[in-house]
């Protein structure tokens, strides 16, 4: 069994799977590739480190050149490595929410806010190094500081597509052959592309699937819980806000500054303010309440041109107002954080900061969710989109 570990973590493993796909290294033009040192982060008031963060030069970034002899892969795989990224969860999480059905939309964010928190903090806490570079083409540089076990956005892939696919199975008709290929396909797409980028090893990849694999069946019987959410006590509501937070501001530490706390906090914070959001709709009585889960069994209706036409125009000025509000609430955070700790406006390194980087980022995207969850619906509803 050690012995297969080892095969598995071993980074040649990976080179092979990237030059089978047609992803050389550029040959050497005996200059040898670029190094850059990322800096250390710095602490309260640019001296100490943040959080125990202790001074240190960070590790040896190569940015090397590669060839790509297969495009085909190249993009569908470059492709397939953005559905784990940001861009896909502040598009598609909200897009459910707003098109296809509240009720599925809860259940997609709890449980992708649980699998990437336990993704997040064991890798700094195993530590794991991610494949070496050579013999690896390493295409992606800024998550290269990040450790390496699990893979995130194969645990986000895999959570997202098969809480989907449970979560529909008795809402919706559909052959379940179908769905089970797509959750499958989804699913290992997101997989092969960390290969493909040389941002893991396979071990890396199949320990993010069999983790979130446990995960959904631990945490399967308690899902009735997350639609009674929105129902919940205020106090609920407080330590739902109190204890993200918390989580965020003791994050494990590190030697060097990565962006795992912040992508942590971005990925709690989400989660904090689409919870507020379900609150204030159920609350206050903003928006229709979702059916109940059972016995609502119903066929997926056809996509006409008008329903498309619809979702599009849902999703855009739903889309637009959110990236508003993200702007608006960053700057003003960041301007109130700079202010109280007298650092210099548009110092980008002081972002990195543990008492501003959590703060400005847990205000941003809870207000990001709270606007995603009530006021884009209301917004849909004074538009006439509803």
């Amino acid at each position: 069994m050690a012995e297969l570990l080892r095969r598995l973590q071993d980074a040649q493993l990976v080179a092979r799977f990237q030059r089978r796909c047609g992803l050389f290294p550029a040959p050497e033009d005996g200059a040898g590739p670029e190094v850059v040192h990322l800096p250390a982060a710095k602490g309260k008031g640019g001296a100490a480190p943040a959080n125990g963060l202790r001074t240190a030069r960070g590790p040896q970034v190569y940015v090397e050149k590669y060839v790509v002899k297969n495009y085909f892969y190249y993009y569908l795989f470059r492709f397939s490595a953005a559905l784990g990224q940001e861009v896909f969860y502040i598009t598609f999480l909200p897009f459910t929410y707003w098109n296809i059905d509240p009720y599925l939309s809860r259940r997609l964010v709890m449980i992708w806010v649980l699998v990437m928190y336990i993704g997040q903090i064991a890798k700094d806490i195993l530590k794991w190094p991610r494949p070496s570079s050579p013999p690896v083409v390493k295409l992606e540089k800024r998550i290269i500081t990040e450790f390496g076990m699990p893979s995130t956005h194969a645990m986000a892939a895999t959570a997202i597509s098969f809480t989907l696919l449970i979560s529909t199975l008795d809402r919706y008709q559909y052959p379940f052959a179908l769905g089970l290929t797509m959750a499958v396909a989804f699913s290992t797409l997101v997989c092969l592309s960390r290969l493909y980028t040389g941002m893991h090893t396979v071990l890396d990849v199949l320990g993010g699937v069999l983790i979130t694999a446990l995960l959904i069946v631990l945490t399967y019987p308690a899902w009735t819980l997350i639609d009674c959410l929105d129902s919940a006590s205020p106090l609920f509501l407080v330590c739902f806000i109190v204890v993200p937070f918390f989580l965020c501001y003791n994050y494990p530490t590190s030697e060097y500054y990565s962006p795992t706390r912040a992508d942590t906090t971005t990925i709690l914070a989400v989660g904090t303010g689409m919870t507020i959001g379900f609150w204030i709709n159920h609350f206050f009585q903003l928006v229709a309440k979702p059916s109940e889960p059972l016995p609502v069994i119903q066929n997926i209706p056809p996509l006409t041109t008008d329903m498309l036409v619809l979702g599009l125009a849902k999703f855009t000025v739903g889309i637009v107002l959110t990236l508003l509000v993200r702007q608006l609430v960053q700057n003003l955070s960041l301007q109130v954080l700079y202010s109280w700790f007298k650092v210099v406006t548009r110092n980008k390194e002081a972002r990195r900061r543990l008492e501003i980087e959590v703060p400005y980022k847990f205000v941003t995207y809870t207000s990001v969710g709270i606007c995603a969850t009530t006021f884009v619906p209301m917004l849909h509803k004074f538009l006439g989109l509803l």
